[in-house]
C-alpha cells in the first residue's frame, strides 16, 4: 500500500507482500518498459522530472533506485547521492546545492536524500537552529511549488521499515563482507534516535505533503513489494496527462520505408 495522505508513520501497514518472485519479475519488467517509454517522451518533448527518496537507513533506497534506472538511457537520468555539504557549499543557503542539480530539459534527476535534511538530520543533530529548521518548511514548499509551476514533475517517496527490520538489515550488512561498506558508526548511532526521527518525519509529512507535491509513503519491510510500488508510483505520476510519443506516425514511417527500399536497391 502507498498513500500520499499519510501523516503519521504509525498508520502505515508494513505487512504488504508480493505473492512470489515470478509475479515480481513480470511486474518489474512491465513497469520498467513503461518508464523507458516515458523517458523517451520526456526527452523528445523537453519535459523534466525530479524524484526524491527519503527513508530510514537500510530501508532500500539504493535498491529501489537501481531498479528504477536499470533499463533507462543513462544519458537522460542523473542520480545524486546527497551527503554532508562540501566546504564550498557550507555557508551558502542549504538549497543552493540542489538548484545546481536540477534536471535539464528532457531529463530526470533522482535525489538519494535531499533538501529535507534541513528538517531531519540537521534538526535532530542540532546542525541547524530551531528557527532555521522551522523556517525551512515554508522554504521547501515554496521551492517545490516553484518547480511544479515551471512544469517539473516532482515525485517524493519515503521508504518505511520497522525498527526490527532495520536491525535485521544492519546485522546482515555487518556479517556480509560485500555489504559492510553500506554501514558505518553513524547508522548505528542514528538508530538510538529512532523516536526523534519518527517525530521529525511525521512533522515533515504534515507540513510538506502538498497538493502539487504529496509524499508517498511506501511500506518497505518486503523489498520486492517496495521496489514495485516505487516504480508504479513514479510511472503513474510521470504519465498523468502525458501522451506517449510514437516513434513515427504512418506518413513518416512510409517515408522511412521508401528510403530504406531505395538504399537496398542501390
Amino acid at each position: 500500500m502507498s498513500r500520499s495522505d499519510v501523516t503519521r508513520l504509525a498508520e502505515v501497514d508494513l505487512s504488504s507482500r508480493l505473492p512470489g518472485r515470478a509475479a515480481y519479475e513480470q511486474r518489474l519488467t512491465d513497469s520498467q518498459r513503461q518508464l523507458l517509454a516515458l523517458q523517451r517522451t520526456y526527452f523528445h518533448t523537453g519535459r523534466r522530472a525530479v524524484i526524491v527518496f527519503e527513508g530510514w537507513d537500510a530501508a532500500g533506497k539504493g535498491g529501489a533506485i537501481r531498479r528504477l534506472t536499470e533499463k533507462l538511457d543513462p544519458r537522460g537520468v542523473h542520480v545524486h547521492p546527497i551527503g554532508p555539504p562540501t566546504a564550498g557549499e557550507q555557508g551558502r543557503h542549504y538549497l543552493y546545492r540542489f538548484w545546481e542539480r536540477l534536471p535539464a530539459p528532457g531529463t530526470f534527476a533522482i535525489f538519494d536524500r535531499s533538501w529535507y535534511g534541513r528538517v531531519l538530520v540537521e534538526r535532530i543533530e542540532e546542525l541547524a537552529s530551531r528557527a532555521e529548521w522551522r523556517r525551512a518548511y515554508g522554504e521547501i514548499n515554496a521551492f517545490e511549488q516553484m518547480l511544479t509551476d515551471d512544469g517539473v514533475r516532482l515525485v517524493k517517496i519515503f521508504l518505511h521499515i520497522s525498527s526490527d527490520e532495520q536491525l535485521k538489515r544492519f546485522e546482515e550488512r555487518i556479517e556480509n563482507p560485500f555489504k559492510r561498506w553500506k554501514i558505518g558508526p553513524d547508522d548505528l548511532r542514528n538508530r538510538e534516535r529512532w523516536n526523534d526521527y519518527v517525530e521529525a518525519y511525521d512533522e515533515m509529512f504534515e507540513k510538506t505533503s502538498t497538493g502539487s507535491a504529496p509524499w508517498h509513503v511506501v511500506p518497505a519491510n518486503a523489498k520486492w513489494f517496495a521496489r514495485m510500488r516505487v516504480l508504479e508510483i513514479v510511472t503513474e505520476t510521470l504519465s498523468a496527462g502525458v501522451e506517449l510519443l510514437k516513434p513515427y506516425d504512418a506518413r513518416q514511417l512510409a517515408k522511412l520505408e521508401a528510403a530504406l527500399r531505395k538504399l537496398r536497391a542501390t
